[in-house]
Order: structure tokens, then C-alpha cells, then sequence
């Protein structure tokens, strides 16, 4: 009788992947994952050794792929803009796997090339070393919330999204005068939160590297 098929590392995350693209971290699981591959969980286990250190390895793929080829150009505001744009890009193309990421960040090699590229572009802004580890912290969370509520998003279905505009445009142009005057004052022109993605993300993200810059040879520097 033929034993199971013994499975490699790369093709157990293949397959991780390719389940996580139609279901979300909550509904994965490593049993569910081994009945597709035909194996027990024990078999898995002894590639990783539980479900968020299979999850962190599938989404260090996403890092490791955007950061394939990525060669730094411009100043430091360019180097991190341009990061930040290959992310979201990569994550676009996989959205379910930002919100792993998001919950479960990443130790692989991927995240060591972003964390990298980041440190360095800091560094080369002129901020004071013991300041960059803070600066790169919130940028991380700033980013990384970013992709995550834009992936968010782009996962819903056509129907969900026409029944969410409907009922924002009832939620905005409906709303009561008396008690929300602001909210009907600016209703016309007040736009939902899936419109625009990308100049939102990329204006958050400018505000965020302006105010570093603007903090840089500052006689007291804020990180905050």
C-alpha cells in the first residue's frame, strides 16, 4: 500500500494561499488545509508549528514577491512611497492575505526586506538614529492599516457594494437636519468610504512623511 504523499514546505503554502485568496484567517484551518492535500494536520505540523505560523509564512510570500526586483531610487519620501505602493499593490492582488497580515505581521524574509528598505530610507532623511525605530513603527501601522481596510473592500461582491451605497446614500442624504447639521450640510459632496482609494492612501501617506520631515533638525523633535 503506497504511503501519503509527503508534502514540501512551498507547496503546502501554495495551497494555503490559494484557499486564503475565497476565505478569510477566521474560517482557515490546518485541518481544513490538510483535507485538501490529502494528508492528516500531524503531517502539516511538522512544517509549522501551528495555524499563525502558517499564516505569518503565507504572507511573508506577499512581501517576499513585492519586494522581488525592487531597486530603491529617489529620496528617502520617494523610497518609502514607492514601498509602501508595492505592498499595496501585492496585497491588491491576494486581499485577503492583508488582513493576515495585518493581524499576524510577518518574521520571514520578506518582512526583513521591508523592514529594511524602510530603516534605511529613515536613516537617510536626516532623523536622528534613536528616533527612526518609533517613525518606523507608526508608518508600519499606518500602512499596514492602510492595505487592510482597502483589501477589505475590494473582497465584497458587486451586490454587496451597490447595497452598502445604497445604504450610505440614505444613511447621508436622509439624515435629519436638526439633529445632524453638519452631516446635511456637506451630504452632496461627501463621498464613501470605498470611493477614491488610491489618492486616499497615497495623500494619508504624504501627510505622514511631511510630518516627519517637518520634525527633522527641529530643536526638540516629536515622535508622537
Amino acid at each position: 500500500m503506497a504511503g501519503r504523499r509527503r508534502w514540501s514546505t512551498e507547496e503546502i503554502l501554495d495551497t494555503a494561499a490559494e484557499m486564503l485568496r475565497t476565505s478569510d484567517a477566521d474560517s482557515f484551518s490546518v485541518r481544513k488545509l490538510a483535507t485538501v492535500l490529502g494528508t492528516d494536520s500531524s503531517s502539516l505540523y511538522r512544517h509549522f508549528r501551528s495555524k499563525t505560523e502558517l499564516l505569518r509564512a503565507v504572507a511573508d510570500r506577499i512581501l517576499l514577491a513585492a519586494m522581488d526586483g525592487h531597486r530603491p531610487e529617489g529620496d528617502w519620501k520617494q523610497r518609502i512611497t514607492s514601498l509602501a505602493l508595492r505592498l499595496r499593490e501585492a496585497f491588491g492582488q491576494q486581499p485577503q492575505l492583508a488582513a493576515v497580515w495585518g493581524r499576524y505581521a510577518s518574521g520571514g524574509a520578506g518582512s526583513r526586506l521591508v523592514m529594511e528598505e524602510a530603516l534605511q530610507a529613515l536613516r537617510a532623511s536626516g532623523l536622528p538614529d534613536e528616533e527612526i525605530p518609533a517613525r518606523y513603527h507608526r508608518l508600519a501601522v499606518l500602512i499596514a492599516a492602510l492595505i487592510a481596510s482597502e483589501a477589505g473592500v475590494s473582497t465584497i461582491t458587486s451586490e454587496e457594494y451597490e447595497q452598502g451605497m445604497e445604504l450610505f446614500r440614505v444613511a447621508v442624504l436622509g439624515a435629519d437636519p436638526e439633529r445632524f447639521p453638519a452631516l446635511t450640510h456637506f451630504a452632496r459632496d461627501v463621498r464613501p468610504l470605498g470611493a477614491d482609494r488610491r489618492a486616499a492612501f497615497e495623500e494619508i501617506l504624504a501627510a505622514q512623511l511631511a510630518h516627519i520631515e517637518a520634525s527633522i533638525g527641529s530643536p526638540s523633535t516629536e515622535t508622537a
